[in-house]
């Protein structure tokens, strides 16, 4: 029994003694003319095993920043030797909606993370540089940033994720500082439907983007989360949605993504042969 015990205290701490490697990098953004910020984990055996890799693009929320997941949730360095895949964490400033402001030039954050900050890492880490190896997710306004990016760039994104995602922003458009990146909801209308998720679904019936998004019961996007959800049923867009107990908080999110990098690992997996 004794062995036994030893051989179980030698392995949990080779479990702990080995974990991914953080960088903290700064891409030059052209279509903003200025340095961002961005986190790259890698796998344990990046340096040795020589391999390429898939990548997991990790988006923060609103008034968050590109350091949010990894000082949050630390196990993202566990969770890259798991399923064996760079996770990119960039910066999406404290109110981007990651999209492209119609009205602001100063936020171009659609064309910094959905190309400049693939095309940067494509190119300065071993990755598997093609969209059956390239997924995208977040939380909150990074959940509707990460489904928005993928509906847009189908050449490069092939998995995308959401959880507690704001899809419908007309439901919070006195919030989040959003009307600062629309304009008026009247004189911009068209911007409102143009930009928000729920709307931009119904452009993409065909779609062979594989969509996973959830939503805990008592966040304050759920009923935007059921809505898309609804939609997508009536629409035939296949994907997959979860909602079960939870707030729209750190405990849910860390929760949350464990089942996505796992989701995105199989898609990943049905390409490697």
């Amino acid at each position: 029994m004794k062995y036994i015990l030893l051989f179980f205290f030698v392995f949990i701490f080779s479990v702990k003694l080995f974990a991914g490697t953080v960088d903290t990098i700064s891409i030059y953004s052209s279509s903003m003319h200025k340095l961002i910020k961005a986190v790259v984990i890698k796998p344990d055996n990046y340096n040795t095993a020589l391999l390429q890799f898939p990548v997991v693009y990790l988006l923060h929320g609103y008034d968050g920043c590109y350091s949010n997941w990894i000082i949050r949730v630390p196990a993202l360095k566990d969770y890259v030797d798991t399923y064996q895949t760079i996770i990119v964490c960039p910066d999406g400033a404290t109110n981007s909606w990651y999209f492209n402001s119609p009205i602001d030039s100063a936020y171009r954050y659609e064309t910094h993370v959905g190309i400049e900050v693939v095309d940067f890492v494509d190119k300065n880490y071993r990755t598997i540089a093609d969209k059956n190896h390239r997924a995208i997710t977040g939380l909150s306004m990074g959940g509707h940033g990460a489904l928005f990016l993928a509906l847009k760039y189908t050449a490069i994104f092939g998995a995308a994720g959401s959880m507690s995602g704001g899809v419908d922003l007309e439901e919070n458009k006195n919030s989040f500082d959003i009307i600062k990146r629309f304009g008026d909801t009247i004189a911009s209308a068209n911007n409102w439907y143009n930009l928000t998720v729920i709307n931009l679904i119904e452009r993409h019936t065909n779609t062979d983007l594989k969509i996973i998004f959830d939503c805990g019961e008592k966040d304050i996007f759920i009923e935007g989360n059921r809505r898309l959800h609804q939609k997508m049923l009536q629409l035939k867009i296949p994907h997959t949605y979860i909602e079960r107990s939870g707030q729209h908080n750190w405990e849910y999110w860390r929760n949350a993504l464990p089942f996505q990098l796992l989701y995105f690992q199989r898609f990943f997996k049905l390409w490697d042969h």
